[in-house]
């Protein structure tokens, strides 16, 4: 059974693709920071209804130490992490004269950082099997900017620019790393929104629509299927046509 690490599970994007995962009898570990009920409840959840081990593992992926933590958890358990699901992020809003340098590191350590983090501790099980799959989730922001969150388009743009270089450099190793860009997705960073900007943003969408949690979930499963076997270091852009 193949394993898969899921970071910034417990709700949201990261939810959804832990339970899809699960559905297709994969062993989940369910990262969360601070939302332990939440974690828990879901590692039940998928342990009850699909049959398949889950683990809820609490570790701030901004914390080098505590992700080597994490993963020393994982491999006891299941021996290493077979598919690698970088999720764990924060956005605000923010004019850029208003960003503070705590600001900055915070974006970037949760966004960023985290994912080399998590990367650099993977690696060294999937590189001894000579396979596995790494998919890094930016954002559409990551690909064009966004006016009031230059601090998080930075950091996106910046999982972008690490996927594509470290596809490059584990293919040898039988490993494919790709990166998934969402549009506008109905989860709780949208709670800041009023309903007069959400109806605006699905103006601005082609489809008309919004994307959900099981878009990227769909589009993440199907990255770490053997239909993706040829694809490494691409941007799948899951949108609705807002960026083209």
């Amino acid at each position: 059974m193949k394993t898969v690490l899921v970071t910034g599970a417990s709700r949201g994007i990261g939810a959804s693709i832990a339970v899809a995962f699960a559905q297709q009898g994969y062993a989940v570990v369910i990262n969360y920071n601070n939302s332990k009920e939440k974690a828990e409840n879901l590692a039940k959840i998928i342990l009850d209804s699909y049959k398949v081990p889950a683990l809820a593992v609490k570790c701030d992926v901004s914390d080098y130490s505590q992700v080597q933590e994490m993963f020393n958890t994982v491999n006891d358990s299941f021996g290493g992490v077979d598919v690698l699901v970088n999720n764990a992020g924060i956005s605000s809003q923010k004019l850029f004269t208003d960003l503070s340098p705590q600001d900055w590191k915070d974006t970037m350590s949760t966004n960023l950082d985290s994912m080399f983090y998590c990367c650099k501790s993977a690696l060294p099980y999937m590189i001894s099997k000579k396979s596995g799959v790494i998919i890094n989730i930016s954002s559409m922001w990551g690909q064009v900017g966004a006016s009031c969150e230059v601090h998080y388009s930075t950091a996106k743009a910046g999982v972008i620019g690490l996927t594509k270089a470290l596809a490059k450099e584990v293919a040898s190793s039988g490993i494919r790393v790709n990166c998934i860009a969402p549009g506008v997705i109905m989860t709780d960073m949208m709670s800041s929104f009023d309903e007069q900007t959400v109806n605006e943003l699905k103006e601005e969408t082609p489809l008309q629509k919004l994307g959900t949690p099981k878009n990227i979930a769909d589009a993440a499963v199907f990255l770490a299927s053997s239909k993706a076997e040829f694809i490494t270091g691409q941007i799948l852009g899951v949108n609705g046509g807002f960026i083209i």
